[in-house]
C-alpha cells in the first residue's frame, strides 16, 4: 500500500503534490487520481495516518482527539486578548490523515445559497456550486430528493442511535417559541427552524471522514498505483524558482496544492516570502511575492455553551465495552438556525439595528446564531455529584463580523510545540458589539428552550452568569420539572445584560471553523488567490481549504470544506 512515513527513493518526481491530507485534501487527491491515472500524486500530512483508529471511527469518541496528549489534533495558541478576559484561547484543528474530518464532531450542515453567492466569484456560485455538493454524499435523511446525492462516498444519516426524548423536547420547546420544525433545513434556502440534525455518520455507526472515504480505498484497492500518501512530514515552505510569474502558463503536469487548513496554509506561504511584506520583513523573510492578504481576514464562528440538569444515565464507556449502538452516537440529536424578531432586532440597539438591516434583513436565508442541544457535559466530570445528568446548549455566531489574522513569528519551524504564531483571534473585537449582542440574544433564547423542555431539572449555576442579588434572572438550581407553556418569558434588565456579557467574553471559544486567511477575490481587494485558486504572482500554486472563502457560512463547514 503506497502510504509511507519516509518517502521511497522510487518516488523521485511527481506531477502533482498536495501539501496537507485534510478534508479538501483527500478530496482533491482522490479526485485527481480518478480522473487521470496517468497523474502521479503525493499528499504530504504532517500527521499519523488515521486508518481504523478507534477515537477516529467511532463517533462517541471523538472527545479524545481533543485530550492534551492527542496524536490526531493540531492546537493554535491565540494571543491574549481584553476582549475575551484577558484569556489567551486555543483552537484545535485536525492534526491527521483526514484532517478536522477525522476528528470534529460530524455535524451535517451545509452552507447558505446567500454564503456561496456572496463570494462574488465565477464558478462559485450557490447553483454553479450545488451539483458537487450532491457529488460527495449518499444521503439517508427525510429531505427532498433533488436537494441531495445518493452515489457518493459520504454516508449522511443518524448512524446507530438517536436520543429521542431530549431530540423531541428540544424540537417542542423551540415550536413553542415560534421556531417550527422543517424536514430539512440543508436545502441551502430554508432557515429560522430546527431539524433532527444527521451527521456523517454511516448506517454502521462508523464516521465518514474523507481519508476512510476517499483515501484509504484507493490506497488498499491496488488499482492506483500513482497515487503516494506521506504521512508525519511537516511541509515548512515551497521553494520558488526565479521563473515565478503567471504570464506564462503553467505545465498541465506541474501543480502543487497548499490544502494545510485557513491556519496552516498562510503559515507555509509566508515562510516561502509570498505575504505581506512588512509581516515578512519583522521576522525575515526574503520577499518572493507581496500578497499583503495572506494571514488576514480570519473567521471563526463563536460559540457558548450553557449547561443544565435533566434525569437519567448512561455510561458511554460502559456503551464502549459492550460495543453497542451508543458508539455511532455523536451526542447531537437536534439543532436550528434561529433569526430574532424585528422586536428582538430593536431591543438590541440601534448600532445592532443598523447590521441587521444591513447584512441580514433582505437575506431571509441567513441565520443570525445556529443552537444545539448535546446530551453531554463539557467540563470537568470531577465538578459534579454523581446524582446528577447533564445537558449543554451550545449557540455560536453563523456570521461574526469579528477578523483578525494568523502570522508567523519565526522565519522557520522551531523546535517548540505548539510552533509560536502570532495568532489574534479577534474574537468579540467589532467596533459596535454585535457579536456580543448576538450571543446575549442566543442566551435568553436557549435558556426559555430548555425551561420548556421535559428533561429540565434546573441550571448548573457554573456556567451561567452572575446574576446581580435580586435579579428575576437568577439561576434556578433545583426545578421539579418544565415551566408551563403560559410562563411569561425572564425579564432582564441592562444589569443582567452586563452580566451575561461578562460571562461570554469569560467562557466564548472556538468552533474550530477557522475560515478565510487567504481568500479568493481580486488582488487589489486583498485576495491571495484567484477564481481558479492560483496564488497571485506564482506560476504552479494553487491553494484548496478554508483558507480561500471570503465571506463566511451559516453553518458547520465541513461541508463547505
Amino acid at each position: 500500500m503506497p502510504l509511507y512515513t519516509r518517502l521511497p527513493d522510487e518516488v523521485e518526481t511527481v506531477d502533482i503534490i498536495v501539501a496537507g491530507g485534510g478534508t479538501a485534501g483527500c478530496v482533491l487527491a482522490a479526485r485527481v487520481a480518478e480522473a487521470d491515472p496517468s497523474l502521479s500524486i503525493l499528499v504530504i500530512e504532517q500527521g499519523i495516518n488515521n486508518y481504523n483508529l478507534p477515537q477516529v471511527i467511532y463517533p462517541a469518541l471523538f472527545p479524545q482527539n481533543l485530550l492534551q496528549d492527542s496524536k490526531t489534533a493540531l492546537f493554535w495558541q491565540g494571543n491574549q486578548s481584553s476582549e475575551l478576559a484577558n484569556r489567551a484561547p486555543i483552537v484545535p484543528s485536525g492534526g491527521t490523515l483526514g484532517g478536522g474530518s477525522s476528528i470534529n464532531w460530524m455535524v451535517y450542515t451545509r452552507a447558505q445559497r446567500s454564503d456561496f453567492d456572496s463570494w462574488n466569484t465565477p464558478g462559485w456560485s450557490a447553483e454553479e456550486l450545488w451539483p458537487y455538493l450532491k457529488k460527495f454524499e449518499t444521503y439517508h435523511g427525510r429531505g427532498e430528493r433533488e436537494h441531495h446525492g445518493y452515489s457518493g462516498p459520504i454516508n449522511i444519516s443518524s448512524g446507530t442511535f438517536r436520543a429521542k426524548r431530549a431530540e423531541d423536547d428540544f424540537i417542542d420547546a423551540a415550536a413553542q417559541l415560534g421556531y417550527s420544525e422543517l424536514k430539512d433545513l440543508q436545502n441551502l434556502d430554508a432557515n429560522n427552524a430546527t431539524e433532527r440534525w444527521l451527521r456523517y455518520v454511516g448506517l454502521d455507526g462508523k464516521r465518514q471522514d474523507a481519508a476512510h472515504r476517499f483515501i484509504h480505498p484507493m490506497l488498499q484497492s491496488g488499482g492506483y498505483p500513482n497515487l503516494h500518501v506521506l504521512v508525519e512530514n511537516q511541509l515548512i515552505r515551497v521553494l520558488v524558482d526565479e521563473n515565478k510569474p503567471t504570464s506564462r502558463p503553467c505545465e498541465p503536469q506541474r501543480r502543487s496544492f497548499l490544502s494545510a487548513g485557513a491556519n496552516g496554509t498562510p503559515l507555509i506561504l509566508e515562510r516561502s516570502g509570498i505575504g505581506d511584506p512588512n509581516v515578512l520583513k519583522r521576522v525575515g523573510v526574503p520577499l518572493v511575492e507581496a500578497l499583503p492578504g495572506v494571514g488576514n481576514e480570519y473567521q471563526d464562528h463563536h460559540l457558548k455553551c450553557i449547561n443544565g440538569f435533566q434525569d437519567g444515565r448512561w455510561d458511554v464507556y460502559e456503551a464502549i465495552r459492550r460495543n453497542d449502538e451508543l458508539l455511532g452516537w455523536n451526542s447531537m440529536d437536534a439543532s436550528g438556525k434561529f433569526r430574532p424578531t424585528e422586536r428582538d432586532v430593536d431591543a438590541l440597539g440601534p448600532a445592532f439595528r443598523k447590521f441587521w438591516d444591513k447584512h441580514f434583513k433582505n437575506a431571509p436565508d441567513r441565520p443570525l446564531m445556529i443552537i444545539a442541544l448535546y446530551l453531554a457535559f463539557f467540563g470537568d466530570h470531577a465538578t459534579l455529584p454523581d446524582s446528577a445528568e447533564y445537558v449543554s446548549l451550545a449557540c455560536w455566531t453563523a456570521y461574526p463580523e469579528s477578523r483578525r489574522s494568523i502570522h508567523i513569528k519565526k522565519p522557520f519551524i522551531s523546535n517548540e510545540y505548539p510552533n509560536p504564531v502570532d495568532f489574534d483571534v479577534g474574537y468579540l473585537n467589532d467596533v459596535d458589539s454585535v457579536d456580543v449582542k448576538k450571543h446575549i440574544w442566543s442566551y435568553k433564547l436557549q435558556r426559555e428552550m430548555f425551561r420548556r423542555m421535559s428533561i429540565y431539572r434546573g441550571e448548573l449555576a457554573s456556567s451561567h452568569p452572575s446574576f446581580p442579588r435580586g435579579s428575576k434572572a437568577a439561576v434556578v438550581e433545583r426545578a421539579n420539572g418544565p415551566v408551563s407553556d403560559d410562563t411569561p418569558k425572564i425579564e432582564y434588565t441592562e444589569e443582567d445584560d452586563r452580566a451575561i456579557e461578562q460571562k461570554v467574553r469569560e467562557t466564548v471559544s472556538t468552533t474550530w471553523h477557522s475560515l478565510g486567511t487567504c481568500k479568493m477575490a481580486p488582488r487589489e481587494k486583498g485576495g491571495v488567490v484567484d477564481k481558479n485558486l492560483n496564488v497571485y504572482g506564482i506560476r504552479g500554486l494553487k491553494l484548496a481549504d478554508l483558507s480561500i472563502p471570503p465571506e463566511n457560512v451559516g453553518a458547520n463547514t465541513n461541508n463547505t470544506a
